[in-house]
C-alpha cells in the first residue's frame, strides 16, 4: 500500500489540477479519471512492447554479426530458451546455460523459473559473481540502450546522452533515471527476449509482476540503500549525464575539497565565536 500511495503522490506532483478534480468531482468524474490514466498507461506501454519488440534484435548482438539462426523481428515463437542468444541472456543468473542438461532443462521446462530469478542479462558483460551479487547489476549495455530507445529516443541509443529530439522523458520533465524507469524497462527487456506473444501481469510463464516488484523490494530495502544510490548516480552518468543526480563526489584528497573542508573549518570556528561572544 505505501509503494501504491507514493506513486499515486508522484501522479499527482505530475500533473497539477488533478488532486483538485478528484476532490471536487463527482464519482462518475473520478471513475472517468481513472479510466483515462489506465487507458494512457496501457497504451504506453503497449508501444514500448511493440518497439522493442523489433529493436533489441539489433543490441543483443555484436554489430555486423548476424543473428544464427535468423530471429524474426515481427515474431516471438522463436525466442526464449527456444533459442541459443536469448537463451542465454534469459538464463538465471548462476545456473550455467552452456550446460547441455541445463539449457535443455530450460528449454522443456523441467527448470521453471520464478519472476524473481534474476537473468543474467541484468548484469554487465552478463557476469555474475556469487560473492558479490551487486557487481554489474543493472549495469548491463542492453539495458542501457531499451532505456535511452523508450525514454530519450530511439535515435540516441547510439550516441552521447543528448536532446536530439523530443523524447518521453524531455515532454513529461523526466531529467533524472528513477528506480520504477529503471525496473519498468528491465521488464520490457525480459519480455521482449521471451517467446510470449502478450505482455500480462497474470502471465505465470513470464511470470512479469513478480520480476518487476523483487526489483522494486530491492530498490526500496533500507540495507542497500548506498548501493542503490551508486547504481542510479551510473544510470544518470548514462542517460542525463548534464542533471545534478549524475555528478560525481569529490575527490577526498582533491585541491578543490581540501579548499572546502578549510572553509567548513573557518565558518564553524567563526560560528563558535559568535556563539561565545553572545553568552
Amino acid at each position: 500500500e505505501q509503494r501504491e500511495h507514493r506513486v499515486f503522490e508522484q501522479l499527482l506532483d505530475s500533473y497539477p489540477g488533478l488532486l483538485e478534480r478528484l476532490r471536487n468531482g463527482s464519482e462518475e468524474e473520478i471513475l472517468h479519471v481513472g479510466e483515462l490514466i489506465g487507458k494512457g498507461a496501457a497504451g504506453a506501454r503497449g508501444d514500448d512492447t511493440k518497439s522493442l519488440k523489433s529493436a533489441i534484435l539489433d543490441w543483443i548482438s555484436l554489430k555486423g554479426d548476424p543473428i544464427q539462426p535468423p530471429l524474426h523481428r515481427n515474431s516471438k515463437i522463436d525466442r526464449g530458451f527456444n533459442h541459443r542468444l536469448t537463451g542465454s541472456l534469459l538464463c538465471p543468473a548462476g545456473l550455467d546455460w552452456d550446460d547441455d542438461e541445463t539449457r535443455e532443462n530450460l528449454r522443456s521446462g523441467e527448470i521453471s523459473v520464478c519472476g524473481d530469478q534474476w537473468p543474467i542479462f541484468l548484469y554487465a558483460g552478463s557476469i555474475y559473481d556469487a560473492e558479490d551479487p551487486w557487481c554489474g547489476l543493472l549495469r548491463s549495455r542492453l539495458l542501457t540502450c531499451a532505456y535511452k530507445h523508450v525514454f530519450t529516443s530511439p535515435s540516441s541509443v547510439d550516441k552521447d546522452p543528448k536532446a536530439t529530439r523530443s523524447g518521453n522523458a524531455r515532454l513529461h520533465g523526466m531529467n533524472c533515471v528513477t528506480t520504477a524507469s529503471i525496473a519498468y524497462i528491465a521488464t520490457q527487456v525480459r519480455f521482449a527476449l521471451s517467446s510470449s506473444s502478450v505482455f500480462s501481469r497474470t502471465d505465470t510463464s513470464t511470470d512479469s509482476e513478480t520480476f518487476y516488484h523483487s526489483l522494486l523490494d530491492l530498490f526500496e530495502d533500507p540495507d542497500e540503500s548506498k548501493e542503490v544510490a551508486d547504481l542510479l548516480t551510473w544510470w544518470n552518468r548514462q542517460v542525463f549525464p548534464a542533471s545534478s543526480a549524475a555528478k560525481r563526489p569529490i575527490s577526498v584528497n582533491s585541491a578543490l575539497s581540501k579548499i572546502r573542508t578549510k572553509r567548513l573549518a573557518t565558518k564553524h570556528a567563526a560560528d563558535s565565536n559568535v556563539a561565545v561572544g553572545s553568552s
